[in-house]
């Protein structure tokens, strides 16, 4: 199985302007496409930006509207599958989301975010009740989280039981918690035997100072990819030919006695 090429899109887009995100997000899915990637994975909150405060309701789509479509066009036309945060309605309420579109263009999971980060968030948003969310891509089974969520390790390890390869986290990573696309994204994707795609918003956005940092972590806790701190797009493989053979040779998830674990619970 040939490995699946991920491009990173380290980018913050315009803020409040759908119309100007969903073009970036089509130049990045052609730029993405001629490098030969099959993944196209976009920050939290990209589709409107997240420093919108109030402007988040009106700004908020149903997971099968009018951008879902616009962005299954983009991925249909190069070709590359879609993933992308963004503002969800669903009646009242409105998730922090992130979405996986197909390169046919077939929405293929919507994850909404567990673990609000912080009174904005919580204001703002309701939690979402499903830790894993996964779909099948290119040979590999794909997971769905967002920022925050990744900094619990119950909740990567429930994602390494249910057999997630390649972990999605598009971020909204603030300074001062650089440290956790440093060192703690690594170490998730090591101790979980898995690949981690964690991708950030740069810059600054309102209150916010966003650091960049994204990277695309091996089950080796090596960085197949990492950004700086400007836009960029950048490109890492998650190989299925080396994820089987690290869990071979890691006894992590085959050495744990859950019996001991009640108390997590």
């Amino acid at each position: 199985m040939p490995a699946l090429r991920t491009a990173l899109l380290q980018s913050s887009g315009q803020l409040g302007s759908v119309a100007e995100n969903l073009k970036e997000l089509d130049d990045a899915a052609g730029r993405a496409a001629a490098a030969g990637a099959g993944l196209l994975v976009a920050p939290e909150l990209f589709l409107t930006g997240y420093a919108i405060g109030d402007d988040i309701p009106r700004l908020a789509e149903p997971a099968d509207g009018p951008s879902a479509a616009a962005i299954a066009e983009t991925a249909v036309r190069h070709g590359v599958a879609v993933a992308y945060g963004y503002p969800e309605r669903d009646g009242e309420q409105v998730f922090n989301s992130v979405q996986l579109i197909g390169p046919d263009g077939a929405r293929l999971a919507n994850y909404r975010k567990t673990h609000l980060f912080g009174c904005f968030e919580r204001d703002h948003f309701t939690p979402g009740e499903q830790a894993v969310v996964q779909a099948e891509l290119g040979g590999l089974r794909i997971g769905l989280m967002i920022c925050y969520d990744v900094e619990f390790p119950e909740n990567v390890r429930a994602h390494a039981l249910a057999g997630t390869d390649l972990l999605l986290v598009p971020t909204a990573q603030m300074h001062p918690f650089q440290f956790v696309a440093d060192s703690v994204v690594p170490v998730r994707a090591f101790e979980n035997q898995m690949y981690v795609a964690y991708v950030n918003r740069v810059g600054k956005e309102g209150e916010f100072e966003f650091v960049g940092l994204s990277t695309l972590a091996g089950p080796d806790g090596v960085a197949r990819a990492r950004a700086g701190r400007d836009e960029q797009l950048v490109f890492g493989d998650a190989d299925p030919e080396f994820l089987a053979a690290s869990r071979e040779n890691n006894p992590y998830l085959r050495d744990r006695r859950p019996g001991l674990y009640a108390s997590l619970i």
